[in-house]
């Protein structure tokens, strides 16, 4: 393709086709840069022009410039956002369309109007209130007791961060620790299934929880002090 133009038809197909499938807030644009030192960039299709404000005839942006100029060697930008005389947000992706001594000719240029989208998305995080959650809260939600003794033996895990086959003594102490922080051994017959689950014996255990119990219980002294 040498100008645009001889492919006017397919091009055209092409924005309708793009503006048609994300709907009236995507304005897809078909700019002209075969005569650049006579006119810059101009526009010669438009879907959905009333997202800028253009129509057929206009000018394109400073972008074209800077590709025509070879200050911009790349050409191509996808998804970078920009903003409208009014203030609108957008998403937009500039492509172009180069002759066979790969100089540009004419780009697609795809505009999305964002704003809306983003005002939503503010207003349901401050119906969440996502930003001022607590997140070192972790509730658990379940039917029986013994259900709650597997999920903390298995957050046990993602805590020291590698299955019990490769844990040495260090990591097993934490574990006990970390399950006994989380007042696993208040639930009855626990320490059966966290020995078995550990590889440990009963007086392992004991000897671990006195341990990590006792070194809880000079820090607190120390801070105390």
């Amino acid at each position: 393709m040498e100008n645009i133009r001889d492919e006017l038809p397919l091009l055209n197909m092409l924005i309708q086709g793009i503006a048609q499938q994300f709907g009236r807030d995507c304005e897809v644009v078909l700019l002209d840069l075969s005569e650049f030192e006579e006119r810059g960039s101009y526009i010669v299709a438009i879907e959905n022009g009333h997202v800028t404000g253009r129509s057929v005839g206009d000018s394109g942006t400073n972008l074209g410039m800077e590709v025509m100029r070879g200050t911009d060697r790349e050409g191509n930008k996808y998804n970078y956002l920009t903003q409208t005389k009014s203030g609108r947000l957008l998403r937009s992706t500039t492509m172009y369309i180069r002759n066979s001594a790969e100089i540009p000719i004419g780009c697609i240029c795809i505009n999305t109007d964002i704003t809306d989208i983003i005002m939503a998305e503010k207003a349901l995080k401050d119906l969440t209130l996502s930003d001022r959650l607590n997140n070192d809260v972790r509730e658990i939600f379940v039917n029986d007791v013994n259900e709650l003794l597997n999920i903390l033996i298995q957050e046990s895990l993602r805590y020291i961060g590698k299955p019990v086959a490769m844990m040495d003594k260090t990591d097993k102490l934490k574990a006990i620790q970390y399950l006994d922080q989380k007042g696993t051994f208040l639930i009855k017959k626990s320490s059966e299934k966290i020995c078995s689950f550990f590889g440990i014996s009963k007086y392992s255990l004991y000897s671990y929880l006195e341990e990590t119990r006792t070194a809880q219980s000079d820090k607190a002294g120390v801070l105390h002090h």
